[in-house]
């Protein structure tokens, strides 16, 4: 059991948590071992350092369970009661109960700051024109490629896996190489990826939110939110309480990793 003698304050942060010892709780966290920026075992995701923040926020001992994030994710890991807490999920996620936003991004345009291109719109004229990379999920292209088909645009589009091969280190940032390293023109991609992985290249790159930030009813811009159990109303205020008051930290390590963010 948890400590009689803890604070009032403190045992409404806790209750919502496991015990773990006296004074100490568990913030039991599911994430993908192998998907930087947002987490990775070595804990050097933004996803790892928000959660290090919330756990010494809540006081609680902050224990992962690795599962690669890709299909069935939420079933496999969450809904299968091996965590409590699922970091950076879309607000709109309907199978589980999140927090408030503690962030908003968007699909951008990454390009070589020397080939002044400045695309800005996916009507852009000359992108029928130019090799474009974009992230494959699964079987899928991800969400922009929709827009640019529907324009006719489809044989100059390179995909780049986001999941890459077995054990690979760091797969998505492979579309970010290609343009620096001139294999693509342009390429669309997430925010988070975008951003982190700008910072990393010898070569300076442009990075511009994608407009229109919605195409025939297909989001190109998400709120960003904690997952929770549903039904864990408590654990959902608790963690929206910390967001709130730790909100500063939140902002500051979101900029450090380059994360594009909207209003």
């Amino acid at each position: 059991m948890c400590s009689r003698f803890l604070s009032f304050s403190s045992l409404l942060l806790l209750a919502a948590l496991p015990c773990l010892a006296e004074g100490t709780s568990i913030f039991r966290v599911c994430a993908d071992p192998n998907n930087l920026p947002f987490s990775n075992e070595a804990g050097q995701g933004f996803e790892n350092k928000l959660a290090e923040l919330i756990a010494a926020k809540l006081n609680a001992k902050l224990e992962y369970t690795w599962w690669s994030q890709r299909k069935s994710f939420v079933k496999n890991s969450l809904d299968e009661g091996k965590c409590d807490v699922l970091m950076g999920v879309p607000s709109t996620l309907d199978s589980v109960s999140v927090t408030r936003p503690y962030y908003r991004s968007t699909y951008v345009f990454v390009t070589r700051h020397d080939r002044n291109l400045h695309i800005t719109s996916l009507t852009d004229e000359r992108l029928s024109q130019l090799r474009i990379g974009i992230h494959v999920v699964g079987d899928d292209y991800a969400p922009p490629a929709f827009a640019l088909a529907r324009r006719g645009i489809t044989q100059n589009i390179v995909g780049f896996s986001l999941f890459g091969e077995y054990g690979e280190a760091n797969p998505a940032r492979k579309v970010i190489d290609a343009v620096e390293h001139g294999e693509v023109d342009v390429a669309i991609a997430w925010g988070p990826f975008a951003g982190y992985f700008s910072q990393t290249v010898k070569t300076p790159l442009d990075i511009q939110p994608v407009s229109p930030p919605t195409f025939l009813g297909i989001p190109f811009t998400y709120d960003m939110s904690v997952g929770v159990h549903k039904g864990n109303e408590e654990l959902k205020e608790k963690l929206n309480d910390a967001l709130q008051s730790e909100s500063a930290g939140v902002r500051q390590i979101l900029l450090q990793y380059g994360i594009p963010l909207v209003h």
